[in-house]
């Protein structure tokens, strides 16, 4: 799961959004069903791997073949940390006060990204105060691409989140490398590639904020008859896939 609605202001009608945009989360729906996991393997652009230390509090609420932690786990690409356990780096929690921004990456680069991995229908019985870091973050608005939570606004996938996160504070080929390991992972990147350049280009936590409420200001302003997400039956065939 990931951080964020603390941030966000005004409404987030599906009513108003660039016309453009609705016709790009329309596409992706069909290259994300259409795609195999193994296309993602054999793309000339996957990136490279994090040499900064990544890491998850696993709670177990998920199912194991559809959660996306899990996954990196058996790629060896995630480490797992107990609950009680310290984690020095920045952690993706709700529990932030701050949202990440470009300057966090020094903090990430020395003492590693960690994400929380458990359910939003569990958000509430969550003991975070077991799951301690000196730098909580909240992320800021973002669309899920996965295909469990496909189109909706805040409700990634613990490698969204953490690719997210790394885009954000300039470690943006290691968010291609991670995304890679799934089918759908490039679909996370293009569905959000206005909001995550325009996060990137700011400097601080209030300068994300701002760009933020910049986007859907901008958003709202484009008026369109069509929805925005895409319907369900988008997401009903890929209930058996592995979750992004």
């Amino acid at each position: 799961m990931a951080p964020g609605k603390k941030f966000v202001r005004g409404k987030r009608s599906n009513q108003h959004v660039p016309r453009d945009y609705a016709e790009s989360m329309q596409e992706l729906t069909i290259h994300s069903s259409e795609d195999s996991e193994n296309d993602s393997n054999t793309s000339s652009d996957e990136g490279a791997e994090a040499e900064f230390t990544v890491s998850m509090w696993d709670l177990n609420h998920c199912d194991p073949k559809k959660c996306s932690g899990r996954k990196l786990l058996r790629h060896n690409l995630i480490k797992n940390l107990k609950l009680g356990q310290r984690f020095q780096g920045l952690v993706l929690s709700p529990v932030g006060t701050q949202c990440v921004s470009p300057n966090d990456k020094e903090i990430i680069s020395k003492f590693g990204l960690a994400v929380i991995d458990c359910s939003w229908a569990k958000i509430d019985e969550t003991p975070f105060n077991r799951m301690k870091s000196p730098h909580p973050r909240l992320l800021p608005f973002l669309v899920a691409a996965n295909p469990i939570n496909y189109g909706k606004p805040y409700q990634l996938s613990c490698v969204e989140a953490l690719a997210a996160a790394m885009f954000i504070t300039g470690h943006k080929k290691e968010a291609k490398f991670y995304l890679s390991k799934f089918s759908w992972g490039h679909s996370f990147l293009e569905l959000n590639s206005e909001a995550l350049d325009a996060y990137a280009a700011c400097t601080d936590s209030k300068s994300v904020l701002d760009a933020q409420n910049k986007y859907l200001q901008d958003v709202a302003k484009e008026k369109d008859t069509r929805s925005m997400w895409p319907s369900s039956s988008s997401s009903d065939s890929e209930s058996e896939s592995e979750k992004s």
